[in-house]
């Protein structure tokens, strides 16, 4: 694999995971992002420090963005001494962040205008799947533009799929949020049930993953579910904003998902009461209160 130059822009929770591979893998990587200390810890893996946006995309083959919303993305990509304004025409653009399939539409056709390439293409398996590089990766987009990013996914997961034009990544993404955050609720509910009769939920988690109730969710989150510990992988906060991504995609489609828009209601809750910065399996804090066993 030739290797390139690629801007990676936000180094957060798995952002800078995914760059540290990119270098490690015989890129360069110019990263920036809003706090500096990410940046710094890009450079002491052997990343490159971009003096801004501009700077770091200048001389890139490949721009990357990590950013936390939809208002994020498009202030990198379109304004002032932003990506389109400073890359060079032909760059090939990847947002791998979570944002509305409605905006990453927008901003592909406003790519194309200036002369860029650009797919979206969002991700799957939080923070151990950033440093394990087995994100599972789904890009909308021309099949041109994702066989000529396709080494890069390779680097960063183990499923790098083309799921249709623009705007599909982002709406499998979404799907993929529904999913999880319906397991986390279940996977929360079922331990509250087990430890209320008594049952040692480290057994009996073990033998749950085994059957067909077994998941990633249960295999990744269970034990720091079981132990309380929230240290976040995915904040709480970044699937709220997740969550009404699905519900007003939903609604806008005339799409009932009722159990998921329960769950919605609980994940604003929980960043409501103050813990947008937990794990998102966090949710068990909701299930215990509702059942009275508030540690």
């Amino acid at each position: 694999m030739s290797a390139r130059k690629i801007a990676f822009i936000g180094l957060g929770i798995m952002g800078l995971p995914m760059a540290v591979n990119l270098v490690r893998a015989g890129h360069t990587v110019t990263g920036h992002n809003r706090s500096t200390q990410r940046v710094d810890a890009l450079v002491g893996e052997g990343g490159l420090r971009g003096g801004g946006v501009a700077d770091a995309v200048a001389d890139a083959d490949v721009v990357i963005t990590m950013l936390p919303d939809s208002p994020d993305v498009e202030a990198v990509l379109t304004g002032p001494d932003g990506v389109f304004e400073s890359a060079k025409p032909g760059t090939l653009v990847i947002d791998m962040s979570t944002i509305r399939p409605d905006v990453a539409r927008a901003l592909a056709t406003t790519g194309a205008e200036r002369g860029f390439r650009v797919l979206d293409a969002p991700v799957s398996g939080g923070e151990a799947g950033a440093i394990e590089a087995k994100l599972s990766i789904m890009v909308g987009g021309a099949q041109e533009d994702f066989d000529a990013a396709r080494p890069i996914f390779d680097v960063l997961g183990t499923t790098p799929v083309l799921v249709g034009p623009s705007g599909s990544g982002q709406t499998v993404k979404a799907a993929n949020q529904l999913i999880v955050a319906g397991h986390l609720q279940l996977l929360a509910e079922a331990l509250v049930f087990l430890e209320a009769h008594g049952v040692e939920t480290e057994a009996g988690l073990e033998v749950l993953g085994g059957g067909l109730a077994g998941s990633t969710v249960l295999q990744r989150k269970g034990k720091g579910m079981r132990e309380r510990d929230f240290e976040p992988g995915f904040r709480i906060a970044l699937h709220d904003k997740d969550m009404r991504i699905i519900t007003d995609s939903a609604s806008a489609a005339g799409v009932a998902i009722p159990l998921g828009s329960q769950v919605a209601q609980y994940v604003a809750a929980l960043k409501n009461q103050g813990h947008g910065g937990l794990d998102h399996s966090a949710l068990l804090k909701i299930v215990e209160r509702l059942s009275g066993r508030d540690r």
